[in-house]
């Protein structure tokens, strides 16, 4: 069935469905648990790597006297970051700084893939075979909360080898004291739970709005899409851009409370 064939509710639908790959047959198709996102793994596998060879391109090419457009754009990016660190996190691990450009660069880079038109991918794939294709890593719950997760365990991490058994006082007896350190203990566990939440579906709810408005939009004719798609790629420039910089700013601000002793 072609997207010209297909009915409105059957076209939406044919868009949010995802590439998926049956890990026991290594075959195309849904397969439960053992499923994975093939679209989701690999759009996000090439996001990453083209920062990767960007980044190493600017460096290779840098230069001490007057800088090139890349190389500006690239010092432009770097300073704002380390700025971004440097105002919310006080501890003194060297792994933040380089954490918090590798998420900002990745989100954004994700995100920015939801201004492709929404049916070039899966058009030019279908003579591949490939019934699905989304495009929009972010606009997977499981990329955001793989994310969330590898941010929530350096979370844990950090409190364990910066407080050591001052982790397990701050447990019993805040933020009302020894007395009632049963609440401390559910309160705690509350708010250690709810930042890999917060992170993950707050990015994610963001990305598929987005990705379901620009859907909808690809339903009116060719002619009437230009005004409105236009006025919501424009704002969803400003969306893509500020999930980009919310994530990294939280993950910084809850590895910065992991090192900071009550």
């Amino acid at each position: 069935m072609t997207t010209e064939t297909m009915t409105t509710a059957e076209y939406v639908q044919h868009h949010l469905n995802h590439l998926t790959l049956n890990l026991k047959t290594m075959s195309l198709g849904d397969a439960g648990f053992w499923t994975l996102n093939l679209d989701t793994f690999l759009v996000s596998l090439f996001t990453g790597l083209l920062i990767i060879a960007v980044l190493r391109f600017a460096a290779v090419r840098a230069t001490a006297g007057v800088p090139g457009r890349l190389q500006s754009f690239v010092e432009i990016i770097l300073n704002f970051v380390d700025k971004s660190v440097r105002d919310s996190y006080h501890g003194k691990s060297k792994l933040i700084a380089p954490l918090a450009l590798t998420i900002f660069l990745w989100v954004f880079m994700m995100n920015f893939m939801d201004l492709l038109p929404v049916d070039l991918l899966p058009r030019a794939l279908a003579p591949l075979g490939f019934p699905h294709f989304k495009s929009v890593p972010t606009a997977d719950p499981n990329m955001t909360f793989a994310m969330s997760i590898t941010v929530f365990c350096l979370i844990v991490f950090y409190n364990f080898t910066v407080k050591g058994w001052h982790l397990g006082r701050e447990f019993l007896t805040k933020p009302f004291g020894a007395y009632l350190f049963p609440l401390n203990v559910i309160f705690r566990l509350v708010e250690e739970f709810v930042k890999p939440l917060s992170l993950a579906l707050r990015l994610f709810g963001n990305m598929f709005a987005g990705e379901l408005v620009f859907i909808l939009i690809a339903l009116l004719p060719w002619w009437a899409q230009w005004l409105p798609g236009g006025i919501w790629a424009i704002f969803h420039i400003l969306i893509i851009t500020i999930q980009a910089f919310i994530f990294m700013m939280l993950t910084i601000v809850y590895l910065s409370m992991a090192h900071d002793k009550h």
